[in-house]
Parts: structure tokens; sequence; C-alpha cells
């Protein structure tokens, strides 16, 4: 993290911290996680194909699902992620 470009935005009803990457960090960031203390966070995954693939994966497939059930599952793209909306297409 790069501390200067770090901001945090607090009103009565809401939170917000901006969290910049160091020059030498590349990607995008999988998750985060957040809480009171180290002892009690709480995981959250950004939006990317990967995650939302997971997560749909163990939703509508646990593990104890036959490959042919998982030949079958709809495909799901993330096409476009911004701060106001979410473009994805389901096959």
């Amino acid at each position: 993290l790069v501390s200067p470009e770090t901001r945090v935005s607090v009103s009565a009803h809401n939170a917000a911290i901006a969290l910049a990457k160091a020059p030498g960090s590349a990607g995008p960031w999988d998750k985060f996680c957040f809480g009171l203390d180290a002892s009690a966070l709480q995981e959250r995954l950004f939006v990317s194909e990967e995650n939302v693939d997971g997560f749909l994966g163990r939703v509508f497939c646990p593990s104890s699902c036959s490959q042919s059930a998982l030949a079958s599952q709809p495909l799901i793209e993330v096409l476009h992620v911004a701060e106001d909306r979410m473009q994805m297409r389901l096959q």
C-alpha cells in the first residue's frame, strides 16, 4: 500500500477508505478483510470473473456434484465493473 495516497472519509452513516497499491504491485485485488481488530476480520471478495465463478460453483454445485452437473453450469462472464454499475453476461 502507498500511505500518502490512502484516504479516509467518514460521515454519520458511512465510511470509505481508498487504498492505493505500491508501484511494484500489479494486477487486481481478489479480496479484502475488515473488522474492529485482527481477531475479528471479515473477508469480502472483489467482483471478478474468477470470484463470481467460484462463488456460483459453491452455491449451485457443492463438492458432491457429479462431473455432468458441473458441465451444465451456466457460464457467467463479468464484462464491466464500475462504482455505479456492473455488467455481466450469462450463457
